[in-house]
């Protein structure tokens, strides 16, 4: 199993970012996938998560602002990020956990991150 994270940044408050993760190694289209992140001397936090049948879960923190998706033939999973705040900064991780608590025992495969970092 392989994840390959990218399009982190530095953006300003408000501004925009859309992270990708291409997969390989398993059957992406019948695979559950999740966003985590880890804030500077925090934990591993879920983000979101979306299943094989496109349905979607999101954390109360990022919800209207963030929107995950999926693009079944090129075997990759994206984050949309608008409206980005200070406290979005992070490295965030695309995983095959399938949900917050998987997320919490780092359970399933994990990409290296991209750093996303929120600042004026």
């Amino acid at each position: 199993v392989q994840l390959v994270e990218s399009g982190g940044g530095l953006v300003q408050p408000g501004g925009s970012l859309r992270l990708s993760c291409a997969a390989s190694g398993f059957i992406f289209s019948s695979s559950t996938m999740s966003w985590a992140r880890q804030a500077p001397g925090k934990g591993l936090e879920w983000v979101s998560t979306i299943y094989s049948d496109g349905t979607t879960s999101y954390v109360d923190s990022v919800k209207g602002r963030f929107t995950i998706s999926r693009d079944n033939g090129k075997n990759t999973v994206y984050l949309q990020m608008n409206n980005l705040k200070p406290e979005d900064t992070a490295v965030y991780y695309c995983t095959t956990a399938r949900s917050a608590r998987e997320v919490r025992r780092n359970w399933g495969d994990w990409g290296q991150g991209t750093q996303v970092t929120v600042s004026s």
